[in-house]
């Protein structure tokens, strides 16, 4: 860089970076925003699924105290459940929520 340049240049304070391999990372460590967040490494049934919640009994934006359930179990158009997660599997919730209309007494109709 000229001495031109040098005198135009910002120096902002800023951490010292912390990326180093001597030590394991986020997904090394199963680090997430909450813990109800991961996602179990064994096999799970959609039952075992749908008791587990990513936030219980917490307060919202709104001070309301809300849980989020950490699998949203659907049902799909042939009949079977699924259970999906509610971050890995989010844009699959949304559409679920776009196709489910209701008929005049309250029933899903796809």
């Amino acid at each position: 860089m000229s001495d031109k340049n040098q005198g135009n240049q910002i120096n902002q304070p800023v951490s010292e970076d912390r990326d180093s391999r001597e030590k394991p990372d986020v997904n090394e460590r199963n680090l997430t925003a909450n813990p109800g967040d991961r996602i179990s490494d064994q096999p799970q049934s959609i039952e075992e699924k749908a008791k587990q919640a990513a936030i219980d009994d917490v307060p919202d934006i709104t001070g309301e105290r809300i849980t989020v359930p950490t699998y949203f179990v659907v049902d799909e158009p042939n009949g079977e459940k699924k259970a999906l997660h509610h971050v890995k599997d989010a844009e699959e919730i949304s559409d679920v929520i776009r196709q489910a209309r209701l008929d005049e007494n309250g029933n899903r109709i796809w």
